[in-house]
């Protein structure tokens, strides 16, 4: 999987967007970190231990480098920031069930904002899966020659 980069000056209004969600009593916050163990469970259950590992990387600092969209006492999706290497957005994910609701456009720009906020012009979205999402939403291109990149050597599980 390639890296893409994104410039951070001109990102999408999500106001709108956040503001209907709302209404559904979705909310989009920083969790802090006596919630740690809740959201890194949950990252793991839907998505995995290397991503939950990346989760717990985002703990390391404060604020807390994720977003999450919560509803009541349910996270529904996450997206993380500088987890992994400086300047790096992700991982990322969203609930298959609260998909195409635009949770994940909101948790990438509210995450893409906050490394504008830290005083990034450009952001390196790592290892991407959807590139159409990222060029869609963002306007992210892919970065030539980035095949190889931070994941390269990852030690994997043994069968």
């Amino acid at each position: 999987m390639k890296d893409m980069l994104v410039r951070l000056m001109e990102l999408p209004d999500i106001s709108e967007k956040e503001g209907q969600l709302a209404q559904e009593k979705i909310i989009f916050r920083k969790p802090i970190p006596p919630e740690k163990s809740f959201v890194r469970d949950w990252v793991f259950d839907h998505f995995g231990i290397y991503w939950a590992n990346e989760v717990e990387a985002s703990f390391s600092h404060l604020p807390v480098h994720c977003w999450i969209a919560q509803k009541g006492n349910d996270i529904l999706g996450f997206a993380c920031y500088e987890a992994t290497a400086r300047n790096f957005f992700g991982p990322t994910g969203t609930l298959e069930s609260m998909r195409n609701k635009g949770i994940g456009k909101i948790l990438l720009v509210k995450s893409l904002q906050s490394l504008k906020e830290m005083g990034y012009a450009y952001a390196i979205i790592g290892g991407v899966g959807p590139a159409d999402f990222y060029k869609n939403t963002v306007g992210a291109s892919i970065i030539d020659g980035s095949e190889i990149s931070i994941y390269e050597n990852l030690i994997r599980k043994k069968p």
